[in-house]
């Protein structure tokens, strides 16, 4: 089997510095030193790294697109590839490749790590193993992460822990597969629709908003204000907003009345979104709010970003949130 590897920056090669951690480590040497000795040789592997490195709080839809370049660009030089990534938003870059290759017949791996690779206590070494024994098993398909003894699928990944070694999970579905000897895999079967010659992601405004106790119409329409692309609203439980302050739910519906799309996930990481459920969420969902039914977060915010990258606005972006692309929701 061939493999390609992506690096693309993140905790896993970074080294101090005067003002905190910065990439910097020999990431090429490190991994040819790891696979040597063992039943990969070092012509199956090749190895992209991006410029710039970045530590992943800088990802932008840029850097996703980077990713899926890099991807398609090796694709006829291996057979499985492995994205090395930060991991405060791996599960948005996971997400976001994941819809962009819907037709890409070959397994992506994404992981990193919670502590660089050059210390001693790091977990970098038992996460790019895990994704290599991913790849190599053959059972591994479409885009999934790995990380803490963990295969998950891509769009169905959230980061659960700041400190953990098993700092991912799958609020919603099961894992893919957990390591030991030998791995305990899952059924899981991924369904969607695929999306046929995606465009590149394109940055765009879309606006993130929490809802909070005592948040006021005031606020939330200064939240609005200039009037972003698409609006996606955490709110509570199943989808409830607080319908009995004052023009709160007028001001969302005022959105939807300017064909700007309003989608509306839960603060809860395990939550299935149904609008309507309650009163408390029955103003907005008659209004044309969209609810995000399982998706995690990353998954519902990636996905709007690419709906919005293929030219898709108002009614027509959001007839296609509940739609499946590449599994990252149940139907």
């Amino acid at each position: 089997m061939r493999i390609h590897i992506t690096y693309t920056g993140g905790t896993i090669g970074m080294v101090d510095s005067p003002h905190g951690l910065v990439p910097g480590a020999d990431m090429r040497g490190w991994l040819y030193g790891l696979i040597n000795g063992t039943q990969i040789a070092p012509d199956q592997v090749s190895f992209t790294e991006l410029d710039p490195l970045i530590d992943s709080s800088n990802a932008t839809p840029a850097n996703w697109q980077a990713i899926v370049d890099d991807l398609r660009s090796h694709y006829d030089d291996a057979d499985a590839f492995i994205i090395l990534h930060g991991t405060d938003t791996m599960s948005y870059s996971s997400a976001a490749v994941s819809y962009a290759l819907t037709d890409f017949d070959k397994p992506v791996v994404f992981t990193g790590s919670q502590y660089p690779l050059g210390m001693v206590e790091t977990d970098a070494t038992a996460n790019v193993t895990g994704a290599l024994n991913a790849v190599l098993s053959g059972r591994a398909h479409g885009v999934s992460l790995f990380f803490g003894h963990h295969l998950i699928a891509g769009n169905r990944v959230s980061k659960v822990s700041s400190w953990a070694f098993e700092g991912f999970a799958a609020p919603s579905v099961g894992l893919l597969a957990q390591t030991g000897a030998p791995w305990h895999w899952e059924p899981y079967e991924s369904r969607g629709l695929g999306w046929a010659d995606p465009k590149p992601y394109t940055r765009h405004d879309v606006a993130v908003i929490d809802m909070a106790p005592g948040i006021t119409a005031a606020r939330l329409e200064a939240m609005f204000t200039p009037r972003p692309e698409a609006v996606l609203i955490r709110a509570y439980g199943v989808g409830n907003v607080p319908c009995d302050e004052p023009g709160l739910t007028d001001a969302i519906a005022a959105l939807l009345a300017e064909d700007i799309p309003v989608v509306v996930a839960s603060q809860c990481q395990q939550a299935t979104v149904l609008l309507g459920h309650y009163e408390a969420g029955d103003a907005i969902a008659r209004a044309g709010a969209i609810g995000t039914g399982d998706m995690t977060l990353e998954a519902a915010y990636a996905k709007i970003v690419f709906l919005l990258s293929q030219g898709l606005t108002g009614r027509e972006l959001a007839e296609w949130i509940p739609k499946p692309i590449a599994g990252e929701i149940t139907a």
